[in-house]
């Protein structure tokens, strides 16, 4: 197991695809032979955003998109013939980068987290954890934001604080337990595709 606690004030800032606002970069992985990290080498992406207007999202082809409201409430996505609902904070929606969505914000703005990743090449979850109990974890990649103040854990037997806005990135080779000691936390999990 191999952790390593990523904290907001190192956080990097990128734009929008579409360049309508700016993401927080929290972590991410790009293909090793590639020569640019840019969006046709990302293998996956963990972000937080704030949406403060109605307006389309970016276009992302053959990307899987998780997201979840951490901020605020209210936040509709429109598609054609279909709509995401995440009035309610720590509502995870999926959908596809190619999916034409508008937004709808019907109380203010929002504060999202996205974990994105490249069909094919990875497998994602984001949920959020509220409820004290053991949770299996697979090996892979995870990824344990503290959306909402400061926040303890424990994994494998050790306890780890993560502080406000902070994230954990655990690197699993075998599965692990992960028991929520205080706080809320979102956990993007990674894993690759079969």
């Amino acid at each position: 197991m191999k952790t390593t606690l990523l904290k907001s004030e190192d956080y990097t800032r990128s734009p929008w695809k579409n360049g309508g606002g700016v993401f927080t970069d929290i972590a991410d992985a790009h293909r090793a032979d590639s020569p640019a990290k840019d969006w046709d080498s990302l293998l996956w992406r963990f972000a937080s955003t704030p949406i403060v207007a109605p307006g389309p999202f970016s276009h992302m082809p053959g990307i899987d998109r998780l997201q979840m409201v951490v901020g605020g409430r209210g936040l509709v996505l429109k598609a054609p013939g279909q709509e995401f609902d995440e009035r309610e904070p720590f509502t995870t929606v999926r959908f596809p980068g190619e999916l034409a969505i508008v937004t709808e914000l019907e109380a203010g703005p929002v504060e999202v987290v996205n974990l994105m990743a490249r069909r094919g090449a990875v497998e994602i979850e984001l949920e959020a954890l509220r409820a004290r109990g053991d949770r299996v974890l697979s090996a892979g990649t995870h990824l344990i934001h503290a959306p909402r103040g400061d926040c303890s854990i424990r994994l494998g037997g050790e306890s780890f604080a993560i502080p406000g806005g902070g994230t954990l990135k655990v690197e699993l080779t075998e599965q692990s337990s992960l028991a929520l000691a205080s706080g809320l936390v979102v956990l993007g999990s990674i894993r690759l595709a079969a």
